[in-house]
């Protein structure tokens, strides 16, 4: 025979357990373009002026 609660789970206590599943998504953490200093996303190339790390890795057309 399997294992079986001895008492019912409030649907309370099951909605807590289960709330990290359906969490709204955080917006990412933005940091300044050392280069041009718009906001882009930690450790990616800027998409405005294309540089990574100090050297242009995208060609950006204007």
């Amino acid at each position: 025979m399997g294992a079986v609660p001895k008492r019912k789970i409030t649907s309370r206590r099951r909605k807590n357990r289960r709330a990290h599943t359906y969490a709204a998504p955080t917006l990412p953490n933005l940091v300044p373009c050392p280069n041009c200093g718009e906001p882009i996303r930690p450790y990616h190339a800027c998409p405005y002026c294309g540089y990574y790390r100090g050297k242009q890795v995208i060609e950006i057309e204007e």
